[in-house]
């Protein structure tokens, strides 16, 4: 994991290079958006969170929230867009989700406060539509021009969920690690084929996709491949796989409550993509969130879910066309 850390850290400081940026604030936003990364990465290495959690108890989670937040300092300071208005913001961003995983600490998982801790998060990362066009993200996140506002918003929000469900609640059979499994080729192939079966003519069918090859950027392909994968795939999964279709199942007490209602759920989460409400992008992210979630059921993993999740993304991006 720290090999894969290091080399995803240099291959963003070697772009950011060539595009110019370096400097004080250009430092300060490396920083943050390293340490973010480690942690969503380390914590797929096996036995992270058990070696933490043993040493440092419960307070393990509150530590990595700390950490977290003077991370946001490091930016904010360093790139001179510090304002306390957004510190308190982030304060809240971290504080909230921890004191209602603490407040659920002698609970089995699936308690109420899992769930709106879900909520929460995803709202961060996904707020409502508004009338002024206001955008969390970019508030947060204005260096270096709101480009990589969504990326460090998704990134925070993930060392989030790792401290309060993986820390403090220490919920176990969320997958969340980077390995492969027997039989694992076979899961992922086969959901990747039988959606694409149905998504492609479907998709079509309702006037929601076009054939259409964009050959010209299959050049930006494996820039573009890795980005879909870590920072829409790895999240999305985590949050609507190993978090909500797990903790809906042991709610509900049967796993096919949990992914069915995830699954639909993941696909309502989708209704502000392209204009609110997109009723057709609703109906394809829910089907996609079933074979998303049968692979997890399948292998346990987030890893083999967010590898399905990616390449369906990765092909509507290159073959396709939103109509």
């Amino acid at each position: 994991m720290l090999g894969l850390w290091a080399v995803l850290t240099l291959t963003g400081v070697l772009y950011s290079v060539w595009q110019g940026y370096g400097g004080r604030a250009f430092a300060a936003t490396l920083t943050a958006f390293a340490f973010f990364l480690l942690v969503t990465l380390l914590f797929a290495a096996r036995g992270v969170e058990d070696r933490l959690a043993s040493r440092f108890g419960a307070s393990s989670g509150h530590l990595l929230g700390t950490a977290v937040f003077l991370a946001y300092l490091i930016y904010a300071l360093g790139t001179n867009t510090f304002a306390f208005t957004r510190a308190v913001a982030v304060a809240a961003l971290v504080l909230l989700p921890l004191a209602l995983a603490a407040s659920a600490a002698r609970k089995p998982p699936g308690a109420w406060q899992d769930f709106a801790t879900i909520l929460f998060i995803w709202l961060a990362v996904k707020p409502l539509p508004n009338p002024w066009g206001w955008s969390l993200s970019h508030w947060l996140w204005p260096y270096p021009g709101g480009r990589l506002s969504y990326i460090f918003t998704v990134l925070l929000c993930v060392n989030i969920a790792l401290a309060c469900f993986l820390l403090l609640r220490r919920v176990n059979g969320v997958g969340y690690s980077i390995g492969w499994g027997h039989h694992w080729g076979f899961f992922i192939a086969a959901s990747f084929i039988v959606f694409a079966c149905i998504a492609i003519p479907l998709g079509q069918a309702i006037h929601f996709i076009q054939f259409d090859p964009q050959w010209s950027q299959l050049k930006s392909l494996p820039f573009v491949s890795v980005g879909i994968l870590f920072f829409t795939a790895w999240p999305e999964e985590f949050l609507f796989r190993g978090l909500l279709q797990n903790l809906l199942s042991r709610a509900s007490q049967s796993d096919l409550a949990g992914w069915w209602t995830a699954s639909i759920l993941f696909g309502f989460s989708h209704i502000t993509n392209m204009g609110f409400p997109n009723w057709r992008y609703v109906i394809l992210a829910s089907i996609a969130g079933f074979f998303y979630g049968w692979t997890w059921r399948k292998t346990g993993s987030i890893f083999a879910s967010a590898l399905v999740h990616a390449a369906v993304d990765i092909s509507w991006h290159f073959l396709f066309r939103t109509v």
